[in-house]
């Protein structure tokens, strides 16, 4: 789905000025918001049992592979996948955004879309 545009009059505020209005367009993007690739391969991480993880889905936080709020500002329609494990264990936890098991790597980083992708922080 892609963007919808619409025109809408604004009247002008003020005295004596009636029913004038000016037209301003306002785009609707029906798509939903897209999260970045924050790495090319998976976090490893250690992960405790019964504790709440936070897991970035945006790719804009700074804590990777967990979420910082950054979404807030950078990626609105995006939360947090929030899980907690049944026991300890060593994860791999997506770093494309792109898995298909969140938040665990099932290897989509492997595939052409992310690897020619450029990050932010390459040269």
């Amino acid at each position: 789905m892609g963007l919808r545009t619409l025109m809408r009059k604004v009247a002008l505020a003020g005295p004596g000025r009636g029913s004038a209005g000016v037209w301003h367009t306002v785009s609707f993007s029906s798509a939903p918001p897209k999260p970045v690739i924050a790495a090319k391969e998976p976090f490893p991480v250690e992960l405790r049992a019964g504790k709440l993880y936070a897991w970035c889905a945006c790719g804009h936080s700074k804590r990777q592979p967990f979420c910082d709020g950054a979404h807030k500002k950078a990626a609105p329609g995006i939360s947090p996948l929030r899980f907690t494990p049944e026991e300890d264990k060593t994860a791999w936890l997506c770093g494309c955004k792109h898995t298909r098991s969140p938040p665990y790597c099932d290897g989509s980083h492997l595939g052409d879309m992310v690897q020619s992708t450029q990050l932010s922080a390459e040269p």
